[in-house]
């Protein structure tokens, strides 16, 4: 939590923060209506020999869904892989260097093309009102479209959170704590306390 005796730096990243864990624990809930949709097509397909035309559908948009909406709180937890060899034995200063030329260099302007490219692929699909053509069910498709370019902006909000916390790293030699961190244990939050 943020207080008033914290730097500027600290608050800030930690507003910062704040979409990734709201979204996160928002999108954790899609898991519900993915896992109901599989059992019932399950159980309509096995045990009563009616298998639905929606079923794969449903799982296969909130899946992906879940998983790209998720990658902002992902980032934020500190969830992503990386190759630990060096990084690890690293003091911080250096991890903040390392981390800050990464940001700048390989996140922000690929994510940047990716989000000018993913809007126009979702704008493109929701003006010509676009259905999966590999569905009987044909359901609309944009707005897993849509889900793309969302997914840019929450990664670039975190993205300028990990930067400033790398910047911090690699100017005082201290990481900012994290809301939620992962912990040893990989405890699961129930929701998100900002």
């Amino acid at each position: 939590m943020t207080n008033d005796r914290e730097p500027a730096i600290t608050r800030l990243i930690h507003i910062i923060d704040k979409p990734a864990l709201w979204s996160g624990w928002l999108v954790s809930w899609l898991i519900v209506p993915m896992v109901l949709a599989l059992v019932y097509e399950v159980t309509a397909r096995y045990f009563l020999n009616a298998p639905t035309v929606w079923a794969y559908d449903v799982t296969f948009i909130t899946y992906g869904t879940f998983f790209m909406l998720g990658s902002a709180y992902t980032l934020q937890r500190g969830g992503h892989i990386r190759t630990d060899i060096y990084y690890g034995q690293w003091s911080p200063r250096r991890q903040g260097m390392v981390d800050t030329l990464c940001y700048l260099i390989f996140f922000f302007p690929p994510l940047i093309i990716f989000l000018f490219v993913t809007w126009d692929f979702f704008w493109t699909s929701f003006l010509r009102d676009e259905r999966s053509v590999t569905s009987p069910w044909l359901p609309r498709i944009w707005p897993l479209k849509a889900v793309l370019p969302t997914t840019c902006v929450l990664l670039l909000i975190q993205g300028a959170g990990e930067l400033l916390r790398s910047i911090h790293a690699w100017k005082t030699g201290h990481w900012v704590p994290r809301f939620n961190p992962v912990s040893a244990t990989d405890r699961i939050e129930e929701r998100p306390h900002v």
